[in-house]
């Protein structure tokens, strides 16, 4: 035998019990042939154990380690046992390096129980309570912190308040605009069709100023700032959350609510109801073009009829509906934000349900608004 040689022999005790008695260096030179020899004549004992005996073992590395794992994965696929005897200190640090039992083939997938119906309702229940719970809590928290900047005026933070004027104001102010202006022009197209059938055409600027001002100029923008500015102020606030930044400012004294959600709050709550005005300005001139090009109106006949249906008090309900929806929108968003937890996708998530609920939110009270305007 070559002093680097490593010899093996078999032996089978009583009812199946299988051991390998290996001699000589376990290393890269002699696992080959392990590998290509004993797996082979253990398979046809068909054994109820394997043992590998490394009493004889003068020299052990990864390889040795290998043709060992091998051994075993041909075990536990004959659902025998395996177990390593007289192994020195040498070869279990080895085996310990490498860790050697924990590549054990995991355990079989067991298909995770499902609940019934009554324990999924529970659930729902108990996670519905408990965000109604937030809910109520940030109302109170975000009511006390408005009281503290309306007694403290100082307390508010201008730069910020003034930054988000201009976010959720002047850079919406194209979008809004051109959606108006089309959604003037649609309407008073579609109006023109019908009225000028009974010479009525004049009355296309009556319907299109007086649906934008009381009720569609309002509802659209609060839409796009929905869209806009509602999921930036969730996605800011929950990635200020998930990143343990607002727990940071909570620790060093600032009341997060104060900190983050008041200058949003009041930002949107002052530019939506001027945005507003200027959906109903640019869809006015939607129904203008409208007026001129195919009811052969002038615009100083448009305009007169205009200003003929409009009344101060329509102008200041849609603002104020405005205000209300800047409110409502403000108000998710930034609790969206608060309530973000695990990773990336709940950034995302807030994101979508601020969205989702603050567009539910602005039907909601509208209708609600045309309720209480009826019987007003």
């Amino acid at each position: 035998m070559k002093p680097d040689a490593c010899t093996y022999h078999i032996m089978e005790k009583n009812r199946g019990e299988v051991s390998v008695h290996f001699t000589g260096r376990m290393d890269m030179e002699n696992a080959e042939l392990l590998l290509r020899e004993i797996p082979a004549l253990i398979r046809t004992k068909s054994p109820l154990s394997v043992t590998a005996d490394l009493e004889n073992v003068t020299y052990f590395d990864d390889f040795g380690a290998l043709v060992l794992f091998e051994i075993r994965q041909l075990a536990n696929s004959l659902k025998a046992p395996f177990h390593i005897i007289s192994a020195d200190a040498k070869i279990k640090s080895i085996l310990s390096l490498i860790d050697f039992d924990a590549t054990e083939a995991p355990p079989p997938f067991k298909k995770k129980r499902s609940f019934n119906m009554l324990v999924r309702l529970g659930q729902s229940l108990i996670a519905e309570a408990s965000n109604i719970k937030f809910m109520i809590s940030f109302v109170g928290s975000l009511a006390l912190s408005l009281l503290q900047v309306c007694l403290h005026p100082k307390l508010l933070r201008m730069d910020d308040t003034i930054n988000h004027i201009e976010k959720t104001g002047a850079d919406a102010l194209p979008i809004v605009a051109l959606i108006s202006f089309l959604l003037g022009l649609i309407m008073a197209f579609m109006s023109s069709i019908q009225f000028r059938q009974f010479g009525a055409g004049i009355y296309v600027a009556s319907l299109v100023a007086f649906a934008m001002v009381s009720e569609l100029g309002p509802i659209m923008t609060a839409i796009v700032v929905a869209g806009r500015s509602g999921s930036a102020f969730a996605a800011e606030i929950g990635t200020m959350k998930i990143s343990e930044e607002i727990d940071a400012l909570f620790t060093m004294g600032f009341d997060p609510v104060l900190f983050l959600a008041v200058p949003r709050f009041v930002a949107a709550v002052i530019v939506m109801p001027l945005l507003a005005l200027f959906s109903n300005l640019f869809a006015v001139s939607g129904g203008l073009v409208v007026g001129i090009f195919m009811l052969d109106l002038t615009p100083n006949t448009y305009i007169k009829q205009t200003l003929e249906v409009l009344t101060l008090t329509e102008v200041l309900w849609g603002m104020f509906k405005s205000a209300v929806f800047a409110a409502l929108i403000s108000y998710i968003a930034c609790l969206r934000g608060f309530q973000a937890k695990g990773g990336a996708s709940a950034v995302g998530g807030a994101a979508t349900s601020a969205v989702v609920s603050s567009i539910f939110l602005i039907i909601l009270f509208d209708s609600i608004f045309a309720v209480v305007r009826s019987y007003w």
